[in-house]
């Protein structure tokens, strides 16, 4: 199978970036909404929480599922099946008379999504074979993540206040449809030559700590620590996490091969993406209630106050991708580390949130660490991993940004209504964040040391040594074929 000529290739990773566009920017642009879905629907802070965390909890339990999926069925096949699972879940979303509703078309709305990150990253990875092109064609795949997930508040701002928050909603049934046709007219087909084996137990352990965990989190403010149904989440969480780990070391083809986090720069990115993201999550959760309930701003109001942050978020994401393709993945995750975790310092130490001076300094810092983490992250993961597992890797990679988001909305949620205690008042709400953004700091911290220490050469070492532990033959490349107008 010969090569895709250089427009193909291009056209190739356009149409895998607009799946990621309209999943990614769902991951956000409803953080705006929250004040009128919580008007609209007489909603608590935990229900505001559900409608963001519900879809990201299953988009990351099926993530690897549906990478795996696409090897063994083919990756195009999948990826059109998310994409319209995707659209019908946008417009069931649009269509809810209620926050149950609601919760439940974004479920079907992550299912789908789940079908498209690990597995447009499969294609990305399948059809730029050289490492220095594929590193670009990578970073601009970070670049799309992360000015969709910082744009997510402006555009839905926008939408809100012109529309109504159930425009948010529509604006993905055009794209993804576009994106249907033109993935059957330019996407070769493609799988795995061994593709892994599905691990249904695996699978249903990944979900139960997910959502327990998570139910816990929430829940906790609002029913107590010592209420039963909370604790009991919380020991069932831990159980299926001892589970999964248990059935995973003793099954030949498990979910997660635990032999992955022998590598020290895929066990950092791993973690890096848990953190990073769940600074994000918890950052956006906060600031879009701040400036609408606190502030009394409107939609629109508040994603003009969240653009500086975009707008550094769009300036440094190519910024990035050019830095790893030219001095590897730490320089970036170093910036991205320390930005964040000024930012965070800003609002913890010195209460940038009630001057616009201090405000707006926190949201350009913010922008730029967030606009230099999702390149590296993905690069890392991916890089020193044979052909065959990039997939899987991948799959990893995007679950840990859907875990640490759910977990920062969860986290940071539950230790703001536990401050809080219902209270929008400007001193109130405040006082109760400052805890949280203590938090956030964490994670940026996080993500400057092990940004640095995973990064070298010793690690690079301990990749290679992961790579031939897995066992698999780069030299083996993937089936591939086309049919119909793809072979034009």
């Amino acid at each position: 199978m010969s090569e895709l000529s250089p427009r193909r290739r291009f056209l190739v990773l356009a149409i895998c970036s607009m799946s990621l566009l309209i999943v990614s920017l769902d991951n956000t642009i409803l953080n705006v909404a929250l004040p009128s879905l919580q008007h609209d629907f007489h909603s608590s802070l935990s229900g505001l929480q559900w409608t963001i965390d519900a879809y990201l909890i299953v988009l990351a339990s099926l993530l690897i599922l549906s990478g795996s999926t696409a090897d063994r069925i083919g990756r195009r096949t999948v990826f059109q099946a998310g994409l319209a699972l995707f659209v019908a879940g946008s417009v069931l979303c649009s269509l809810a008379p209620s926050l149950g509703w609601l919760v439940a078309a974004r479920i079907v709305q992550a299912v789908g999504g789940s079908m498209l990150n690990p597995v447009a990253m499969s294609i990305i990875t399948n059809v730029f074979t050289e490492p220095r092109e594929r590193a670009r064609a990578i970073g601009v795949w970070g670049a799309v993540v992360g000015l969709s997930m910082a744009l997510g508040p402006l555009v839905g701002g926008l939408l809100v206040d012109s529309v109504g928050w159930r425009a948010i909603f529509w604006m993905n049934v055009p794209i993804g449809l576009a994106a249907l046709a033109l993935t059957a007219l330019f996407v070769p087909q493609s799988r795995a030559a061994r593709p892994r084996r599905l691990d249904p137990l695996g699978q249903v352990l990944m979900i139960a700590v997910f959502g327990t965990l998570t139910y816990s989190i929430i829940e906790a403010p609002g029913r107590g620590l010592a209420d039963p149904v909370v604790y009991g989440a919380a020991l069932l969480a831990a159980a299926s996490l001892a589970g999964f780990v248990r059935h995973a070391l003793r099954t030949a083809e498990p979910l997660i091969d635990l032999r992955f986090f022998r590598s020290v720069p895929f066990s950092g990115a791993t973690v890096i993406a848990v953190s990073g993201l769940a600074a994000l999550g918890g950052f956006l959760f906060l600031n879009t209630l701040y400036l609408q309930n606190v502030r009394g701003m409107s939609a629109l109001q508040a994603g003009l106050y969240l653009l500086p942050m975009a707008a550094m978020t769009a300036a440094t994401s190519p910024l990035s991708g050019r830095l790893i393709a030219a001095r590897g993945p730490r320089l970036p995750l170093q910036i991205a580390g320390a930005t964040m975790l000024a930012s965070g310092l800003l609002f913890a130490a010195f209460d940038a949130e009630t001057r616009d001076a201090t405000l707006f300094t926190a949201y350009v810092l913010f922008g730029i660490g967030f606009g230099m983490l999702n390149s590296p992250i993905t690069n890392t993961a991916v890089s020193g991993m044979p052909r065959a597992q990039a997939g899987v890797a991948a799959a990893v990679a995007s679950t840990s940004r859907q875990v640490g988001q759910a977990l920062g909305v969860a986290v940071i949620g539950a230790v703001l209504a536990a401050g809080a205690s219902g209270s929008y008042a400007a001193p109130a709400f405040v006082s109760a964040a400052r805890p949280a953004y203590w938090i956030l700091a964490g994670c940026a911290a996080t993500v400057l040391v092990l940004g640095t220490v995973t990064t070298g050469r010793r690690a690079a070492r301990s990749a290679a040594r992961t790579s031939a532990l897995l066992g698999a033959d780069d030299s083996v490349p993937d089936v591939r074929h086309e049919t119909g107008a793809s072979a034009r």
